[in-house]
C-alpha cells in the first residue's frame, strides 16, 4: 500500500480532500473527521455513506420555494398550518435554514438564489421576479419579508424587488435592529434573527 500526503491510501486522500472543500474545515479537520469517520466505522462512516447516497439520488429544489427537498414540495410549503399571507425572501437556502432555527417566523418563503452581482447588472430572469409575482397572487400574499443580507448588493436587490413588485399590493419590510452592515443571516445567533424579525421596518 502506498501512503501519500495525509498518511492514507488513494481512497483515504481523495475523501480527506473531499472534506476539506467543505466550509469550515481546512486539510487538518478534514483529516481529524476522516480518522474519527473510519475509527468508527459502524456507527459514522457507513450510516454517512448510505444517507449520502440517498440524499444524492433523491435532492433537488422545491418547485415552489426553492428550499432543498427530496420531494417536489418541501415540507415548509406542503404544511397547512404555515400562515400564506406572509412571505420571507432570502437569498439563499442557507438563510432559510437560518431563519427556520431562530423559530420565529411562521409564513412560507422564496429563495433568491444565485443572481449577477449589482456590479454586473441584475437580471430579471435570474431573480425569477415573474414566479415571485405569480406566488403573492396565488397566495394572497398580504406581507414580504425582504431578508436579505445587509450588504451593498443584498439592499440594492431589496430595493430593486419592492420596485417591480410594488404593484401587487403588498405590503413590503426588512428585518431591522442586531443585523449588523455587512453582515450575513446564516452567520448571525438565533437571538439576533429573532430581534431584527421582531424589529422589521416597513420599506
Amino acid at each position: 500500500m502506498q501512503f501519500r500526503e495525509y498518511g492514507g491510501d488513494r481512497e483515504v486522500e481523495a475523501l480527506i480532500a473531499l472534506m476539506a472543500k467543505l466550509p469550515g474545515l481546512g486539510p487538518r479537520s478534514a483529516r481529524r473527521a476522516v480518522i474519527k469517520m473510519i475509527e468508527k466505522r459502524k456507527i459514522i462512516l457507513e450510516p454517512l455513506a448510505q444517507i449520502l447516497g440517498s440524499v444524492s439520488e433523491k435532492i433537488t429544489e422545491c418547485v415552489e420555494c426553492g428550499n432543498f427537498s427530496t420531494e417536489e414540495v418541501c415540507c415548509i410549503c406542503s404544511d397547512d398550518e404555515r400562515q400564506s399571507s406572509i412571505m420571507c425572501i432570502v437569498q439563499d437556502v442557507a438563510d432559510l435554514w437560518a431563519m427556520e432555527r431562530s423559530n420565529v417566523f411562521k409564513g412560507i418563503y422564496h429563495v433568491l438564489g444565485n443572481y449577477s452581482s449589482i456590479y454586473s447588472g441584475i437580471n430579471p430572469e435570474e431573480l425569477k421576479v415573474d414566479k415571485i409575482r405569480n406566488r403573492l397572487e396565488k397566495e394572497h400574499v398580504e406581507e414580504v419579508i425582504l431578508a436579505l443580507d445587509a450588504t451593498i448588493n443584498g439592499q440594492t436587490t431589496a430595493h430593486y424587488l419592492i420596485e417591480k413588485l410594488q404593484d401587487t399590493g403588498a405590503k413590503f419590510s426588512s428585518l431591522a435592529h442586531g443585523v449588523p452592515v455587512g453582515g450575513e443571516l446564516d452567520y448571525l445567533d438565533d437571538g439576533t434573527i429573532r430581534a431584527a424579525f421582531t424589529a422589521r421596518k416597513n420599506l
